[in-house]
């Protein structure tokens, strides 16, 4: 599968992100919002947003994997983000850059919007992360 990132002339940079993608592929992977959760459903980094950010990528990384995906497949990222204000964007991006790494996040990462919420499903959940991606 090919995948071509650009943020053509114009569009706002700096950004850590790409804005657009533009992929082949037949097989379309949705990776449904993954949060701060182990295996067993136990909370990861309660209170944390940036310890949350980092397990929520990590369980879209088993997510995409179960699919025969990686994060080099992924055309467009969702993350929902409680309580959010312009000040948290620094816990955010440590969160995102603590396990780009292990999980193989490309970086700049392929398209992405950040979205603000008054809350999740369950009181403790401060993000939530959804993916898409393309595959043969």
């Amino acid at each position: 599968m090919a995948v071509t990132f650009s943020s053509p002339p114009g569009m706002m940079q700096p950004v850590p992100y790409h804005h657009v993608a533009v992929a082949s592929g037949s097989r379309h992977v949705h990776v449904a919002g993954q949060i701060a959760r182990d295996e067993a459903g136990r909370p990861v980094a309660p209170g944390s947003l940036r310890g949350q950010v980092g397990q929520a990528l990590r369980n879209t990384a088993r997510g995409l994997a179960g699919a025969g995906a990686t994060f080099s497949d992924v055309v467009r990222l969702t993350f929902y983000v409680t309580n959010w204000s312009p000040e948290r964007i620094e816990d955010f991006m440590a969160g995102v850059e603590e396990v780009a790494g292990e999980v193989g996040l490309p970086r700049p990462l392929p398209p992405a919007s950040l979205i603000g919420v008054d809350h999740l499903f369950e009181p403790d959940v401060l993000v939530e992360v959804e993916a898409t991606a393309i595959v043969d």
